[in-house]
């Protein structure tokens, strides 16, 4: 393993309490995307090409583009356009962009609604028998019987939805040392109208918002060896803070490696991220994943007429892989304003920086435009024990139900312009910032409970630090 002293030096040293104040830019910080930066800050600041692609890269990105935004059909439409042939039986959208609308944030189901869930989907399986490993070695985890892996709350005519997501929120206030009392929202839900009969009784939900797309090249460009000494140093520094790898499977290299993508980071690749998100959300096969997303009880769905074998052409795979890849990170806003800077030192004094963690110089990368590029997602790509509050209850791969992959936060304060809410965590419970640095629990204890001991000043500083990211 390499290891990297100044780096080590200085998180070991914010682990333990005791780093120096960050009260001053740092070089580059200004730039999260290194070269890959785009100078946008309006409602389209997340669907724009890495700056340092040349003309006719560009052009690349803006087909994958096309594919990304284009409607699907089903297999009997004729309204064939561009290959985009074989939606569903089952399925969630059919769209990538309807989930990431205008490649950002998705939201929750609307609180006692039985509509369809629209950017957020509910993850399924059962608790795994001894004799399953060889099931969670490949797919992460088992299965729900009748259901599958996802639930899936559209179809196509002649079809029924496998069922909708109700959802109901449990308020409940906490009251900070200054007096300000913020109420936060704990969600339940439960899933109605099930077209094919009962779940199994152990069956383990759990609701997911689409994520923001900006950077996932940068993320994947990122050195194996960089998180193998995040989790390295997080460990010798026998603080709260254990941030674990998630090793799953890779169905391209049929191989276990490091997972750094989903909210428990169960994929090791842009790639099989996107061909489940095909499988899944959209019930259409690819090369990697050539059969339909249809479970043995579901007969209809096994039967229904395919709209080509695979449905996504390894073409247009690749077309979509180089989009999600090439989406730029905007730059910081106010990265130099006293306040923010306040806040950053903040940021670090609570020791948010440990599973935050601010830089990388990424590695070497399929797309030359994405190597060697100082970046600062604000990310460890780690698990995280993250308290009961947060647990699903349902692992994956490595994951356990209280753990979760540290989310980057760059581009966190364009949310609401990009997205037009700021719904925040993996369901979107949290509805602002303060409230999701409430929900921290677990590892995360102490960082949250100095955030509740601050004062006024103090917190609104790192509020604004946080929205200039």
């Amino acid at each position: 393993m390499r290891t990297f002293p100044l780096f080590a030096a200085a998180l070991a040293s914010l682990l333990a309490g005791c780093g120096d104040p960050h009260d001053r830019p740092e070089p580059g910080e200004h730039l999260p995307g290194g070269a890959t930066t785009v100078q946008r800050a309006d409602k389209d600041a997340f669907s724009m090409p890495a700056a340092n692609l040349s003309p006719t890269r560009r052009m690349d990105f803006f087909v994958g583009n096309a594919f990304f935004r284009g409607s699907w059909h089903t297999a009997r439409d004729d309204q064939r356009k561009g290959g985009r042939v074989g939606l569903g039986p089952l399925f969630n959208t059919d769209a990538c962009q309807s989930c990431h609308i205008k490649d950002g944030r998705g939201f929750p189901p609307g609180e006692a609604s039985s509509t369809p869930a629209l950017s957020s989907l509910v993850r399924l399986s059962i608790p795994p028998s001894a004799e399953q490993a060889a099931l969670i070695e490949r797919l992460g985890v088992v299965p729900e019987p009748t259901y599958g892996a996802q639930l899936q709350d559209e179809a196509i005519d002649g079809h029924a939805p496998e069922g909708r997501v109700q959802l109901h929120y449990e308020p409940y206030a906490i009251k900070l040392a200054d007096g300000q009392t913020v109420t936060l929202r704990k969600p339940s839900f439960t899933i109605v109208q099930l077209g094919y009969g009962p779940m199994h009784p152990q069956t383990q939900m759990s609701l997911r918002v689409a994520p923001p797309m900006i950077g996932l090249g940068l993320l994947e460009a990122i050195n194996d060896s960089d998180l193998e000494q995040n989790a390295a140093l997080q460990s010798e520094a026998r603080g709260p803070v254990r941030g674990q790898l998630n090793k799953v499977w890779d169905d391209l290299h049929q191989q276990t490696r490091i997972g750094r993508f989903g909210w428990k980071a169960g994929q090791p690749t842009l790639d099989q991220q996107n061909a489940h998100a095909f499988a899944g959300d959209m019930g259409l096969t690819s090369s990697l994943l050539p059969t339909d997303d249809c479970t043995e009880r579901q007969s209809a769905c096994r039967e229904a007429t395919q709209g080509g074998s695979p449905e996504v052409s390894d073409k247009i795979r690749d077309q979509v892989l180089f989009y999600t890849r090439t989406l730029g990170v905007p730059a910081r806003r106010d990265a130099e304003s006293p306040q923010v800077l306040k806040g950053k030192s903040v940021f670090h004094t609570a020791g948010c920086a440990a599973c935050h963690r601010p830089s990388y110089v990424t590695g070497e990368h399929a797309l030359p435009e994405l190597s060697r590029q100082q970046i600062f997602p604000y990310t460890d790509l780690l698990l995280h024990d993250m308290g009961e509050g947060l647990a699903d209850h349902r692992g994956e791969f490595l994951a356990n139900g209280r753990q979760w992959r540290t989310p980057p936060l760059w581009g966190l304060g364009l949310t609401a312009t990009v997205s037009g809410h700021t719904q925040l965590m993996h369901d979107g419970r949290a509805r602002g910032v303060l409230e999701a640095i409430l929900w921290h629990d677990g590892e995360a204890r102490k960082s949250r409970d100095a955030v509740i001991a601050m004062d006024r000043g103090r917190r609104e500083a790192l509020l604004a630090f946080l929205n200039s990211l």
